[in-house]
């Protein structure tokens, strides 16, 4: 689990709406409901959703529950495939000869751009099928006492990954603690004029 490591990048953030308390006993039916979907059987490209923190393949908490003293805690579970393109374009050419080969047998000299198009899709589809997912796993904690949330990455697309399945799931809204909502928070609303003009120092 990342929050156990050495050093870790956070992400805070602060639940928007007020949180009604039946919510915290609905978590875990919801956690299941929007948990992730394996895609090893399949040639999907992406999938993610909810799984168990102490355990990434256990998206049923069959391990243990997210309740964690008054932390819910839980994780995003992504996978992808990946086809380099090196890959897709040596099979897309051999697919393609093997169709010209054909083609000239029935006297034709070209491939319909629509053809070739369909090449392409099934080329990829076959090599989705054959590559496996790449996993990649964030832990989130939620502190129920102070509805903040913390999720143990940085990266851009992953956290607009989270915010979003967040708000599907349990119909919330998380809202970035950066540096002006932690002062915002600290000094009250009518710091915010002061705040919203301050400049920063350079001390170098």
């Amino acid at each position: 689990m990342s929050f156990l490591s050495s050093s870790v990048g956070l992400t805070r953030y602060r639940i928007v709406e007020d949180v009604p308390d039946t919510l915290f006993q609905a978590v875990p039916d919801r956690l299941k409901e929007w948990a992730f979907r394996d895609i090893d059987a399949t040639a999907d490209e992406r999938s993610f959703g909810w799984a168990n923190i102490d355990d990434m393949l256990d998206v049923r908490w069959a391990a243990s529950p997210p309740e964690k003293a008054h932390y819910l805690a839980f994780s995003l579970r992504l996978e992808t495939r990946r086809v380099q393109p090196a890959v897709f374009k040596k099979h897309y050419q051999l697919a393609l000869n093997a169709e010209l080969a054909k083609a000239k047998e029935q006297g034709k000299n070209f491939l319909s751009r629509e053809r070739k198009r369909e090449l392409k899709e099934q080329v990829q589809l076959k090599l989705m099928a054959r590559s496996l997912p790449i996993p990649a796993v964030f832990g989130a904690l939620w502190n129920t006492q102070t509805n903040q949330v913390w999720l143990d990455t940085t990266n851009t697309k992953v956290r607009a990954l989270f915010e979003d399945h967040f708000a599907m799931t349990f119909e919330l809204h998380l809202e970035p603690l950066s540096p002006f909502f932690l002062a915002l928070e600290m000094l009250g609303e009518d710091a915010a004029a002061s705040l919203e003009h301050l400049e920063p120092t350079l001390f170098v």
